[in-house]
């Protein structure tokens, strides 16, 4: 019986995942263990978007942030504000705002291994930034390293929380599966969610294949207790089909 790859992503891309996978001849379950949630429009995040022509610079960090971005500026912004310059911390966040919205987004070059934050803070546009106002579209509790380094730029910063992260426990077959190693390969391009799932990892678990997208995340992934963790060139589904390909 062929031993199936297990996949974390959650949502569209957990679904565009499996099926780049399953395309390149991979047997694939989702662990189904995160939902991402929009969060309801309140006062605050409502002036946001009534001022986002203010902004210089709109710094968007998932694809699913992008969504409710661009939700927004449909529903405010009939035309589009002119003036903004729009950043991300990956191709696919930066595809789905070309698509919604039509705007040019600036994204970091790929370097291998490296955290997608670190890659966004190395463009030169990025390292100026006195009197200019920064909007940073993003989860609950995330990318607190951009908000800070720009900030420390002398940019004036706007953290916005667009959506929440529910963590899932897995369903019992999934426990059993981490428990006894019962897999190919285990993929994970989140450090929350990895240090979820090594609390169902038995020592089975911990001496199979693991992909992850950065350094940061192998470092994390060797603390919790993986053995040689295999680091991907990036998080798209090329980069992680490659490195499961060496695995």
């Amino acid at each position: 019986m062929t031993l199936p790859v297990l996949i974390t992503r959650p949502g569209a891309r957990g679904v565009a995942l499996a099926e780049a996978l399953r395309s390149a001849g991979v047997s694939v379950e989702a662990l189904d263990v995160m939902q991402l949630q929009a969060l309801p429009e309140d006062a605050a995040m409502r002036q946001v978007w009534l001022n986002v022509d203010e902004y210089h610079k709109i710094v968007v960090v998932s694809p699913f942030a992008a969504g409710c971005l661009s939700e927004a500026l449909d529903r405010y912004w009939p035309q589009l504000p002119v003036g903004i310059d729009y950043y991300s911390v990956g191709q696919s966040t930066a595809a789905l705002l070309y698509d919604q919205l039509g705007v040019r987004v600036h994204v970091p070059p790929p370097r291998e291994g490296e955290d997608t934050s670190e890659a966004l803070l190395r463009l030169a546009s990025l390292q100026t930034l006195s009197h200019q106002r920064v909007l940073i579209v993003a989860g609950e509790s995330g990318r607190a390293l951009l908000a800070d380094t720009l900030a420390e730029r002398g940019a004036r910063v706007t953290p916005l929380a667009v959506y929440r992260r529910h963590l899932l426990a897995p369903s019992r077959p999934m426990q059993d599966r981490l428990a006894a190693g019962n897999y190919r390969a285990l993929i994970v391009t989140s450090g929350e969610l990895l240090e979820h799932l090594a609390k169902w990892c038995q020592p089975a678990a911990l001496n199979q294949p693991l992909i992850v997208s950065s350094r940061r995340l192998a470092t994390l992934a060797e603390r919790l207790g993986f053995y040689a963790p295999i680091v991907a060139s990036g998080a798209t589904p090329p980069a992680l089909i490659a490195a499961l390909a060496r695995a």
